[in-house]
């Protein structure tokens, strides 16, 4: 059984040999960034009007982009830091995209209150892994533990939307990214709870 930073690192692994052919057409890892961020988009727009096999299959292709996009930058020697941040900022976007997509969609359906909570709680919970993690990094510790990483979510989510198992992935999405995020929370709490307290600037 994989663990989830090994998802990862196979992923990253897999995409340098397609990196290396999109490095050959002289696309910039930034455009690329900014081309799979409006796919999300498209990809949202499918799934607000309850074409969820189809979405799916997508969401797989433009999330491609996301590891691509890395790849091509290390290939090409491109990487910048604010290309750095351009990823992971339009990551965060494309998932809440992705599952606004949903909540619009349940939205105008009867019955579905359960289905916008699970979403809502799964969008606050992605946040959150995210921002601890990055706040964890402000602070010079490195807070990447947990199941619930960006790629892991992605995966689960198109594999629901796939089988057309929707309300199950979300109650899941829901509860374990937000474990996920309370974990990385613990993990720093343990790393400097022997720490003296900060001094007053």
């Amino acid at each position: 059984m994989w663990r989830p930073s090994e998802i990862s690192a196979r992923t990253h692994r897999l995409a340098e040999p397609v990196a290396r052919l999109v490095a050959k057409t002289g696309v910039t890892p930034n455009a690329l960034t900014i081309l799979g961020f409006l796919l999300i988009i498209g990809v949202a727009w499918v799934l607000s009007q309850g074409y969820f096999l189809l979405g799916g299959f997508l969401m797989v292709i433009a999330s491609s982009f996301d590891f691509i996009d890395g790849a091509l930058a290390r290939v090409t020697g491109r990487s910048t830091r604010f290309g750095a941040l351009l990823d992971s900022s339009l990551d965060r976007y494309s998932e809440a995209v992705l599952l606004f997509g949903l909540l619009w969609f349940y939205a105008w359906q009867p019955a579905t209150q359960q289905e916008v909570l699970l979403i809502f709680a799964t969008i606050v919970g992605s946040l959150l892994v995210s921002y601890v993690r990055a706040r964890a990094e402000g602070l010079g510790l490195d807070a990447e533990v947990g199941i619930m990483r960006r790629t892991v979510r992605i995966l689960i989510l198109a594999l629901g939307l796939v089988i057309n198992q929707v309300p199950i992935i979300l109650w899941i999405l829901a509860i374990l990214t937000n474990l996920t995020a309370v974990q990385r929370l613990f993990y720093v709490w343990r790393r400097t709870r022997k720490e003296p307290p900060l001094k007053p600037e």
